[in-house]
């Protein structure tokens, strides 16, 4: 059984403007010790699939309908008192930016503590000596001094150290990081996702790694979900996204990746911007933007087909390949007139 059930989730936020639906029928599964990756623009979906995995949603939003399942466990109303088990516990988030994620009046160790202290059995100075054993695994010199320290005197890098020991005090089995290299170097940013790997292998935890990053996609997951205008679009392993991609938004995606190969030439960026999430159109939400959209793309949302073992996506250009290379037949009506 997968250690985390996602199932047709439809989440939304309700505004003076109207209703803004940011998730719409999200599916996937996590399975323990894996990677799970979810990519796209800002504004597709990510971050709020995720909060509400969580329940931490603002208070405008709200699931609207469909399943979270954690070890079989329904999570969706399954109310505040159950929530507070899951989350730190069993399930930990690390946000997007460590420069406004901890408190600048408290210090580190008091923080981390807090966190312990919360979400386990242990006392005091058990948390203190956990807090600190925490600091020394992601690699934080002179843990001891540094628990006495604020967040300002710490760099960005060391700062999103101590949200990913934050994260881990209580080993959780799903680790959720919401973009957590977004503001780091380069440099750091290798750090960061090195030590993420080397944490997932040492403790077994699965992980559900946000980003619109795909190099951070390639280094570390296992399977990958595009998203976009809140839906998924494509869903495989990495390799099947990187070397086989069937939807044109993902397609998109990675003509936008330089390399050395494009060494000198023009990139081809996305063009146009994403769809307004009040007004959702009839047919696919990328539709506008697609270079090869069709009448039907307009008109009609392709629905999910599977395009390998692992691989699914949600275009119609896979329909209009399959017809030219005739792997899809279509049939005629019995009138003899219209095809189906």
């Amino acid at each position: 059984m997968a250690l985390l059930e996602v199932n047709d989730l439809h989440t939304s936020f309700f505004t003076d403007a109207g209703e803004v639906r940011a998730v719409n029928g999200v599916s996937f599964s996590l399975e323990r010790g894996k990677v799970l990756g979810i990519v796209g623009e800002s504004g597709s979906g990510k971050s709020v699939t995720a909060y509400s995995i969580m329940q931490i949603l603002a208070s405008t939003g709200k699931i609207v309908s469909g399943s979270v399942k954690f070890d079989g466990q329904e999570l969706v109303n399954a109310g505040e008192k159950v929530m507070k088990t899951i989350r730190g516990n069993k399930i930990s988030i690390i946000f997007q930016d460590p420069m406004t994620s901890l408190n600048p009046t408290y210090t580190i160790g008091k923080q981390l503590m807090e966190a312990i202290l919360l979400h386990t059995s242990r006392n005091r100075k058990q948390a203190r000596e956990r807090a600190v054993e925490m600091l020394r695994l992601v690699n934080i010199n002179e843990p001891e001094k540094r628990m006495k320290q604020y967040p300002f005197e710490f760099s960005g890098g060391m700062r999103q150290r101590i949200m990913i020991a934050m994260a881990l005090a209580c080993e959780p089995d799903i680790l959720i990081a919401d973009e957590p290299t977004t503001a780091l170097d380069v440099t750091i940013q290798a750090q960061i996702l090195e030590l993420m790997k080397s944490l997932q292998e040492e403790l077994g935890m699965a992980i559900i790694m946000i980003t619109h990053d795909l190099g951070v996609v390639a280094q570390l997951c296992d399977e990958v979900i595009v998203m976009y205008a809140g839906s998924i679009c494509e869903q495989g392993t990495a390799d099947d996204i990187f070397y086989t991609p069937k939807h044109e938004y993902t397609k998109g995606l990675m003509r936008s990746i330089p390399t050395a190969d494009t060494a000198g030439t023009k990139l081809h960026p996305i063009t146009g911007t994403p769809i307004d999430l009040l007004n959702m159109p009839k047919g696919c939400p990328f539709a506008p933007r697609c270079d090869n959209a069709m009448k039907i793309c307009i008109n009609e949302r392709c629905e999910r087909m599977q395009m390998s073992e692992t691989h699914f996506s949600s275009c119609w250009m896979n329909v209009k390949q399959g017809i030219d290379d005739g792997s899809i037949v279509l049939e005629e009506t019995q009138e003899g007139g219209e095809s189906k």
